[in-house]
Parts: structure tokens; sequence; C-alpha cells
């Protein structure tokens, strides 16, 4: 449950760190594709209170005929922008990353030379998918088009770190610290971190922090959401711990300190004691060519050694053979360590996502940790519904193995 109040004053802060009305031309037109279960559908107000257009697109992103399992069109959103005049586009990160898979070159779509700025939010933006913006995407001044990226939630309607038009752009990073937003990396003991991966923590409240959780009496469920792991006491305050890796990193040339996010730390790989946000793994089984998306979880069994399987969506008349096996074991362990190398692989139709476009891992985690599906799983808040079942049918063949 939140507060009107709060939630205009979130809305109104971002369109400034997105740069909407402030300082553009009349007629500016800000697109965001979102369903209305996400925080973009709500983060439209604020371009709406500075007196902008905003465009709604209803549909599939991939186009009509991907829901009915032939290939996706990833020109879609692009044309619909070009159509529309759209000067200020902005999609989930899983959006990039397909329209980077399919070969997807936007500025053959579609006249987007009224497009000025780009933003991407959901999951971490890869560095492939920074290039491939920038390669193509229209110049703005004959400079890269301003690419910027935000990390939030939905559930205080709000963005963490987001953009600055006045900071340089560095490929992986969102550029700062939104206003009013006590953004730190913590260590576990509470200690606060510079250039170092912690948990995401907000040490002051923002307005539009959830005022309780419906049905709450007492406000067990949400002190145990956000303050379980910082509660405070012995003078000390309760903090808010989001959820998230992060690393804070100085640029001192200009001052500022940017921000890269990693992923869920409520979905961290712990192998052998080396932690590490699933992002990384991400990164590089996702640019072998064979490869569309992939999920990986790791199960931790009391007494028993972790399992860490990874799944992979592969592309049409691609499979999982012992070759492709190989290549993907040896780039995770280049690109980490022999530790992060998962113990199998498998071959799935597709990887569940939220509405928002996040991978569901934790739900997968507990699907095969042994949780019953109605405890883990909100069918009206996956963007692809049937792909959970083939976990499900998973799950159930190694509980009964």
């Amino acid at each position: 449950v939140h507060g009107h109040g709060g939630i205009m004053l979130e809305a109104l802060k971002g369109s400034l760190h997105n740069d909407v009305a402030p300082s553009v031309a009349t007629g500016e037109r800000f697109f965001w594709f979102s369903s209305t279960g996400w925080i973009m559908w709500n983060a439209q107000l604020g371009a709406l209170l500075g007196g902008t257009t905003v465009c709604l697109f209803d549909g599939n992103p991939g186009g009509p005929l991907s829901s009915t399992g032939l290939a996706p069109d990833w020109g879609t959103l692009w044309r619909f922008a070009g159509d529309a005049g759209v000067s200020w586009f902005g999609a989930g990160a899983a959006f990039y990353a397909s329209c980077l898979k399919a070969g997807v070159e936007p500025m053959k779509q579609a006249d987007l030379s009224h497009l000025r700025a780009i933003g991407s939010t959901g999951s971490p933006l890869s560095d492939e998918c920074y290039q491939w913006i920038w390669d193509h995407c229209p110049k703005v001044d004959g400079q890269d088009i301003w690419l910027n990226p935000i990390s939030g939630g939905t559930d205080f309607a709000g963005a963490f770190v987001a953009g600055n038009r006045m900071l340089p752009v560095t490929r992986g990073e969102m550029q700062c610290r939104c206003l009013g937003a006590a953004v730190e990396a913590w260590a576990e003991d509470g200690g606060s971190l510079l250039n170092e991966v912690g948990e995401l923590v907000c040490t002051q409240p923002l307005p539009s922090m959830p005022l309780y959780f419906w049905g709450d009496e007492g406000g067990r469920r949400y002190r145990d959401s956000y303050f379980d792991m910082f509660p405070g006491g012995n003078g000390k305050p309760a903090v808010w711990r989001h959820g998230d890796w992060i690393r804070l990193v100085p640029h001192p040339e200009s001052g500022s300190v940017g921000a890269v996010i990693y992923g869920r730390s409520d979905a961290t790989i712990n192998r052998h004691g080396i932690r590490m946000g699933t992002a990384e793994l991400y990164r590089a089984v996702e640019v072998q060519p064979e490869v569309l998306d992939s999920l990986v979880v790791d199960l931790e069994y009391l007494g028993r050694e972790s399992w860490m399987p990874l799944f992979v969506v592969l592309r049409e008349g691609q499979v999982l053979d012992d070759s492709l096996q190989r290549r993907l074991r040896a780039a995770i362990k280049a690109a980490l360590s022999a530790r992060h190398v998962p113990n199998d692989i498998f071959q799935v139709v597709a990887v569940p996502r939220t509405l928002s476009g996040k991978k569901m891992e934790l739900p997968v985690k507990k699907l095969l940790m042994g949780t019953a599906p109605e405890g883990v799983l909100n069918r009206d808040a996956m963007a692809n519904a049937e792909s959970i079942d083939w976990f499900i049918a998973f799950a159930a063949a190694r509980q009964s193995a």
C-alpha cells in the first residue's frame, strides 16, 4: 500500500533523471514498453506531469506471432517508435538482448531520427548490449545516443540508481545514485563498501516506500521483506536491504559515483565459498552464437554438496550436443573460474520471466528444492506462463528419482 504523495514525488524525480520535459522542445514523446504491473508503467506519470506526450504499445514486443511459437519479430517496437515519432525509448534489458541475438538493426526497421535517448531496466544490461545500442541507434549531434540504464523496484515505485545528462556514460554502469536516495553497498556486517560488491541498501527512507503490506497486521511480513538482514537495535536504525548486489564505482575525474548491478543477492551462486551474482555467468553463456537465453540456479542442500544446473534456450535447429556443452563449460571456466562450471546443462524451450522481463531464478530454485508450485508461482505475474511447466515436471521427476 502506497501513499499518493510519495509516488508523485518519485515520478517527478524520475523525470528529472531521465531529462524528460525540463530541457527539451515541445513535441517530446516518451515511450517505455511495460505491462501495467511494472513500475515503468507508473514511471510514465513523471513524463505526463512535465507535459510530455506518452506513447503506449499494447501487444507482444516480439510481434503477434511470437506467442504462437513462431520466430519473434524483434523489430516490432522499433517500427512503432518510428511511426509514433518517439524521442525517448525505454524497454527491459531482456528486450535489447533479444534484439542483439536476433541481429536486429533498428535504423533499418524505421525512421528513428526523432530518437535522442534509450532507457533500460529490469535486469543488468550486458556490455555487449551497450555496444549494440550505440552501434545501431542513431547518433545525436554526432555523439552516441544517451544510454540511461536505471535500477530500482516496483515495491517502492522508483529508482535507486539512474542517469544524469551532465555525466559521462561508462559501459556497464549506471551514472549516479538518484536524488534523495542514500544508496550504499554494505558487507554482511554492515560496513560500507566502495568499489566492492555488496548488498544494495538505502540508509534513509524514501517518500515512495510502502506504508504497509495489505493484510499484514503488525507489519511482520513488511519487516521480514526489507529489514531482516539489518534490523537495527542498540541505538542503530533498521536499514532497507533491497536484495540486489551493487558495486559503487568512484570517478575522480568527474567527481561522480557510478553503479554496477550484478543481479539478485537472494539468487546468489555460492560455489565452495566463492559468492557471485548470476549476471557474470549469463554474459559468458549468452555470448555464444547458439544460445538465445539461459538460467542458472545453485541448489544448496543441508549435508550435501550443492548442485548447479544451467538451462539454455538455443536457436532454432540447434541441439545441445556434447560439443556445445564442452564449449559452454570452457567459456564459463575462462570467464569466471572452474568452480563456477555447472554440474549439468539442459536445453529448454524458454526461460520463465516476470512481466518486467526478469528471469525467475528464485521460483525455479525453490521448485527444484521441493517447494510446491502453488507456494512459489503466480502465473498472472509471468510474461510466459507456459514456460514454467517444463520446470515443474523436471522438479517432480527429480523428487521421485
